[in-house]
C-alpha cells in the first residue's frame, strides 16, 4: 500500500474523500431543495476547477463535463495539452480515460444481454468453452457478472503486468496467461480490484459478437450515442488533438520530483490494446458528456431510442461485493460512506443520504473520473494529463459537493495538506532506501552465479545476463536484467543486501524492483519480486511473481 494517495484510490475510491476540513464562508448556500439554474451550477464548477488548478499550477490540463437532466450544461477544457507550450486544451481534447473504460464495457455486455446472446449469471465458460483459471473450481463457476464485479479472488492488480507497462503481448496471449495467474483470495469473498477479469469479459464480447471489442465499442456505442470525437483504443488517438502524458518521474523515486511531459503521445506509454475492455478508451470532454447522459437515463438514446434496456441499467447498478464500510456521516465527517459497494463496472456507494455512482482511471501521465448522481440526474467528469492524485481528489469532491448543493469542506486545504504529509514520508523512505543498499552486505556468490533464464509461470522469462558498456573511467560492468515482454523493464541489477539485489531502470517512467534470490545445491534457485518505492502503482504486481531458474 503506498503512502502517498496510491493509483488505486484514484481509481475506485469514492466519490469523494473521508472528511476534510471546515470551508469558509463561499458564496454558495445550502437549501434542502435544489433550485439553481444549470447556468449557476456551471459557473459553481467552472469556478472550481480554476481554484483547484491555481493550487496545482505544474498541472498541465483539466477537462470538465457537467451533465443535468440529459443536457450538456458545461464541458471545458483547462490549461495546456503540453507542459511550456501554447497548446490550449479545450473541450474536444482527448484524454486517456483508462479504467472509465470499464463501464463501457459492462454496457456492451447489457446489449448482448438485452438481444438473448448473453447471461449475466452465465459461466463464462459457456461462451468461451476453452476458458481456465489456476485454481479449476473457480474457472468453472466463474460468471460474465464476476468478471465486471472484482470478486474473482485474485489479488489488487493481479496479471497487470501481462500488460502494463506496454507488451509485446497480444490479446489472445494475454487471455491464455490469465490461467496461470495466482488466484490468493475466496471467490466472490473480497474486493481486489482486477484489470485482468476485464480483458475475459471483452473476450466473451468478441466471441459472441463476432466483432473486435473495438469495433463492437465503435459501431455499437460510440457511432449510436453520437461519440465522434472519442476512439476505443490509444494508438488510434492523434497527437495533436490530445492532451499528452506528464508526471514526476523523481529524483529520488517515481511520482516525486519535478512535473515533466514523460510521451509524444498516449500510446507511447499506454498501449492497451491487449487489455482494451479494462482501459482502452480516449474521449473527450464534449463525447464523455453524451456518455454520462446516457448513464443518467438508463440507456435512453437523445432520439428516444434505447442503447440498453432500463432493467439492464439497474442490473450495471445492483452491487455485487463491498469494497469498504463504516458507521457512516458525522459531524466531521459528513461524507462518509455506511457502504462503498461495486456493481458492474461503477463503484456504487450511499453519500449524504443519496446514491453515488462512480468510476475512476489511472494511466501513465493521466488520471480521471466519472461521478454520476442518479437521483438527481446530474453528472460530471475529470480528465487529466498528468499523475497528480491530490489534485484529482480535490476536484472530484469538490464538484461532488457542487453537483449537490452542499458545499461545506475546502477539499484544497484538506488535499494540500495531505498532499504535503505524503511527501515528506516519500523522500524519508527514500533516504532510507539507498543507505539500506549502502550498508547492505555483498551478495554470497559471484555476480555470474546470478545469470540466467528465470522463469514465472504466467509472466513468462526474466533474463540476466553480463553486461559492459562504456569506456575508459566511464566503463561500467555488471548484471543486466530483462524482462522478455515488457520492453521498458530493463537495467542494470546491482547488490543491494545479500541476496537481494535492486534494478535501475534507465527508463525512469518505470518502476524499479528488488529481486530475492534463494540458494539450493551452491547456487541460486528461485527467486521473489516486489518494488522498490512504497509509492508504487499497484499494476506493477511484482510481487505475484515466483522466479525459478530454467
Amino acid at each position: 500500500m503506498s503512502i502517498r494517495l496510491s493509483r488505486r484510490a484514484a481509481l475506485i475510491s469514492s466519490a469523494v474523500a473521508a472528511g476534510g476540513a471546515a470551508l469558509p464562508a463561499t458564496g454558495w448556500t445550502q437549501t434542502s431543495a435544489d433550485t439553481r439554474s444549470d447556468e449557476e451550477i456551471a459557473a459553481a464548477a467552472d469556478a472550481w476547477v480554476q481554484r483547484c488548478m491555481a493550487a496545482w499550477p505544474e498541472q498541465p490540463a483539466v477537462s470538465l463535463a457537467l451533465v443535468r437532466d440529459g443536457k450538456t450544461v458545461l464541458a471545458k477544457g483547462y490549461g495546456v495539452r503540453r507542459q511550456g507550450k501554447n497548446e490550449p486544451a479545450d473541450e474536444h481534447t482527448l484524454f486517456a480515460i483508462a479504467s472509465n473504460s470499464k463501464n463501457v464495457t459492462a454496457a456492451c455486455l447489457a446489449i448482448l444481454v438485452d438481444e438473448g446472446k448473453v447471461k449475466w449469471d452465465e459461466p463464462v465458460r459457456t461462451y468461451l468453452p476453452d476458458f481456465t483459471l489456476s485454481d479449476p473450481m473457480v474457472g468453472e463457476r466463474i460468471t460474465v457478472r464476476d468478471t465486471l464485479s472484482h470478486r474473482a479472488g485474485f489479488g489488487l492488480g493481479a496479471g497487470d503486468l501481462l500488460f502494463w507497462p506496454n507488451s509485446d503481448r497480444t490479446r489472445a496471449e494475454v487471455l491464455a496467461q490469465a490461467a496461470f495467474v495466482p488466484i490468493e483470495d475466496g471467490f466472490r469473498e473480497d474486493y481486489h480490484y482486477c484489470n485482468l477479469m476485464f480483458v475475459v469479459a471483452g473476450a466473451v464480447i468478441e466471441k459472441v459478437s463476432g466483432l473486435s471489442w473495438e469495433d463492437f465499442v465503435q459501431t455499437r456505442i460510440f457511432d449510436r450515442v453520437g461519440m465522434s470525437e472519442s476512439v476505443p483504443l490509444a494508438r488510434l488517438a492523434d497527437p495533436k488533438k490530445s492532451a499528452l502524458p506528464h508526471g514526476r518521474v523523481g529524483p529520488p523515486l517515481r511520482y516525486q520530483g519535478a512535473m515533466t511531459q514523460i510521451a509524444e503521445s498516449i500510446v507511447e506509454v499506454w498501449n492497451w490494446d491487449s487489455a482494451a475492455a479494462a482501459g482502452g478508451i480516449c474521449a473527450s470532454a464534449t463525447d464523455w458528456a453524451k456518455w454520462i447522459a446516457v448513464r443518467l437515463n438508463n440507456g435512453q438514446l437523445a432520439d428516444g431510442s434505447r442503447l440498453f434496456s432500463e432493467a439492464a441499467a439497474r442490473e450495471m447498478y445492483k452491487p455485487n461485493i463491498i469494497v469498504s464500510s463504516s458507521n457512516g456521516p458525522t459531524a466531521e465527517l459528513p461524507n462518509r460512506a455506511v457502504a462503498s459497494t461495486y456493481a458492474m463496472g461503477l463503484q456504487v456507494q450511499d453519500y449524504r443520504g443519496e446514491r453515488l455512482a462512480t468510476h475512476g482511471g489511472g494511466s501513465p501521465g493521466g488520471i480521471s473520473a466519472t461521478v454520476l448522481i442518479p437521483g438527481r440526474k446530474i453528472g460530471f467528469s475529470v480528465f487529466t494529463n498528468a499523475e497528480e492524485s491530490f489534485l484529482l481528489r480535490a476536484l472530484r469532491s469538490g464538484l461532488s459537493d457542487i453537483a449537490m448543493n452542499k458545499v461545506d469542506v475546502d477539499w484544497i486545504a484538506d488535499s494540500r495538506k495531505r498532499e504535503a504529509e505524503g511527501t515528506e514520508k516519500s523522500l524519508k523512505a527514500a533516504v532510507e532506501i539507498d543507505a539500506k543498499q549502502a550498508a547492505g552486505a555483498p551478495p554470497s556468490m559471484p555476480l555470474d552465479a546470478y545469470v540466467g533464464t528465470w522463469r514465472d509461470p504466467w509472466y513468462g522469462d526474466i533474463v540476466i545476463e553480463p553486461k559492459t558498456e562504456g569506456r575508459g573511467r566511464n566503463r561500467k560492468s555488471g548484471l543486466w536484467l530483462r524482462f522478455t515482454h515488457t520492453p521498458a523493464l530493463q537495467g542494470w541489477l546491482e547488490p543491494y543486501e545479500g541476496e537481494t539485489f535492486r534494478t535501475r531502470f534507465p527508463d525512469k517512467r518505470e518502476e524499479d524492483a528488488f529481486i530475492t534470490f534463494s540458494i539450493a545445491t551452491a547456487k541460486p534457485a528461485t527467486a521473489t519480486v516486489k518494488g522498490v518505492s512504497p509509492d508504487i502503482d499497484f499494476s506493477y504486481d511484482y510481487q505475484d511473481l515466483r522466479l525459478t531458474r530454467v
